[in-house]
């Protein structure tokens, strides 16, 4: 059986202390900021990026330190943070590294797959007092989950090209959160090869193998005009069923991932 101190080795196994009395942190990553202030964690959240949005309300208090990928360090040192919540994709190692000159506890995520939520709330719970609150996530993630690979398990898996970008056109690689949440309820995003995790792609030349486009809103904000778009491009032997696609609900670990898993299993049956 796991002991609960392996619950607070986080993804670069570094093993973290239980926090006495609150804590001040400072979260660099969107979708963990909302699973922050789900744990019952918003009064110690002192600092967040331009793109933590939720929860609306209650996130707005909370100073901005710039971006994912510029954030301020000297706005981050002024807030003098006990703990610094970090992701392995979004943030970049430079300055992360920078920070940690002036903040004791670097917390660095890594979520590669939906079933690692699992390990993340219990991480940020075990480190900040909130396992309760965390086995509830913990119990409300895995019975979505279940849901969704019930509900999509007798469709028939097809290939799908999920786009980030455009000019130039990006898409992911099949290691990312993203494809092995897709993966989970039988979309198997296509290998274009290459070492890039978000690679730059012809996007026409894939369209004879793919089975469906998924038009992201993330990053790059696709509207219905680009369906038509992408559309254009097909020839009469290769047309893929083109769809928009949520990113909140496909890349966004945490909390969110619980709704995440009920949209998709609701889209991978009607898409």
């Amino acid at each position: 059986m796991m002991s609960v101190a392996s619950h607070r080795v986080d993804a670069i196994g570094a093993s973290h202390r239980v926090v006495t009395g609150n804590a001040r942190i400072v979260c660099l990553v969107p979708s963990i900021t909302e699973l922050l202030f789900d744990l019952g964690l918003g009064d110690q959240i002192v600092g967040r990026t331009g793109f933590c949005f939720y929860p609306k309300a209650k996130v707005r208090k909370v100073p901005k330190i710039g971006g994912t990928k510029d954030f301020d360090l000297e706005k981050i040192r002024r807030l003098e943070p006990t703990h610094l919540v970090v992701n392995v994709d979004e943030n970049p190692r430079e300055r992360v590294t920078s920070a940690k000159a002036f903040v004791s506890n670097v917390i660095v995520t890594h979520p590669l797959g939906p079933l690692d939520n699992v390990a993340l709330f219990r991480l940020l719970g075990a480190i900040f007092r909130r396992e309760r609150e965390a086995e509830e996530l913990v119990t409300r993630f895995e019975s979505a989950y279940g849901e969704a690979i019930i509900a999509t398990q007798h469709l028939a898996r097809e290939r799908v090209l999920y786009v980030i970008w455009k000019q130039p056109w990006m898409t992911i690689s099949p290691d990312t959160y993203i494809a092995q949440t897709l993966a989970a309820i039988g979309w198997d995003q296509v290998e274009v090869g290459g070492p890039a995790r978000y690679p730059e792609v012809e996007l026409a030349s894939l369209m004879g193998s793919v089975d469906r486009v998924l038009l992201s809103s993330e990053p790059y904000a696709f509207r219905p005009r680009n369906v038509a778009e992408v559309e254009a491009m097909m020839t009469n032997s290769s047309r893929p069923a083109v769809c928009l696609i949520d990113a909140e609900m496909t890349s966004w670990y945490g909390s969110r991932a619980i709704a995440g898993m009920k949209y998709l299993a609701h889209l991978r049956s009607g898409c």
